[in-house]
């Protein structure tokens, strides 16, 4: 690890408002930008990991906790391929799926507020979600690549989203044809190929679909989930691409005045009570 890398990061954690990276502007602040303890929670790693890395006595960061970073501190697309090298990494290149979140995406994912958002790569894993996702689904960040990849997690049954069973065939088409897709145009990403390969080999059921769906575009879509408290439930799931990216916004609502919103509202406020570790109806599983 290098001194470089370390000042680097103090210089890009100083360069960042609180208000931008969607933090309480409020109570004294000695320095600028934010503090150690709140870009490691955005980015899902320890304070002590990140205090490490600073002061030069970790050892160099995985591609992940590299890709996080850059989220955390909203750096564009230069200063995110300087602290790929700097991490002792190549950055991303066009034969690799680009899974950056440039600072506007991280705005418009911030203001969306209440609505749940999530984006996603070519290969569904989920690099980014708000909070309302995180009530609605679980949350991703600091979570292992797999479980943070939504293909894995619908086809190997771990997913959360009590997806009804004409919605979850649906779903796991709209995977297939995606990862096929993904696959033609990325073919030297080692992360997507080993998906593919662990997937094909551990589930018939996406076994017996990759061989028989096309790769397709998907557009709009209305899925049926059955929550355990709000109750069923049908949502609008509208996928904005990012141009320029492979990268996918994706937002789920219901039309206002519904039972459908109704429940989706009331799914996201329980979502967020369970994650509180201040409130009493937290659990430990989700």
């Amino acid at each position: 690890m290098t001194n470089d890398l370390g000042q680097a990061l103090r210089t890009w954690r100083d360069a960042v408002a609180p208000e931008s990276a969607g933090l309480p502007v409020g109570g004294r602040r000695r320095a600028p930008g934010l503090r150690r303890e709140e870009v490691a929670q955005l980015a899902g790693v320890s304070a002590d990991y990140l205090v490490r890395l600073e002061q030069g006595r970790a050892s160099s960061p995985s591609v992940q906790v590299v890709q996080a970073l850059a989220r955390a501190l909203r750096l564009d697309d230069a200063d995110r391929d300087q602290l790929f090298r700097l991490a002792g990494h190549l950055p991303p290149t066009s034969g690799l799926i680009d899974r950056h979140v440039t600072p506007s995406v991280q705005r418009l994912v911030d203001r969306l507020g209440d609505t749940p958002v999530c984006v996603i790569d070519a290969a569904w894993t989920t690099v980014l979600q708000n909070a309302a996702a995180d009530a609605l689904f679980s949350p991703v960040a600091g979570e292992p690549l797999r479980r943070r990849n939504r293909a894995w997690r619908t086809f190997m049954h771990t997913d959360a989203t009590w997806m009804e069973e004409q919605t979850r065939s649906m779903v796991e088409r709209d995977v297939v044809a995606d990862l096929h897709a993904a696959i033609q145009r990325y073919p030297d990403d080692v992360q997507l190929r080993d998906l593919v390969h662990e997937l094909r080999t551990s589930s018939p059921r996406f076994a017996e679909l990759w061989e028989s769906t096309p790769p397709r575009r998907r557009g709009a879509q209305r899925k049926t989930l059955d929550h355990p408290v709000a109750g069923r439930m049908t949502i609008d799931c509208d996928v904005l691409e990012v141009r320029g990216t492979d990268l996918q916004i994706v937002v789920f609502t219901a039309e206002p005045g519904t039972p459908d919103a109704d429940a989706l509202a009331m799914a996201v406020v329980v979502g967020l009570q369970d994650l509180d570790p201040r409130s009493e109806r937290r659990t430990t599983s989700r």
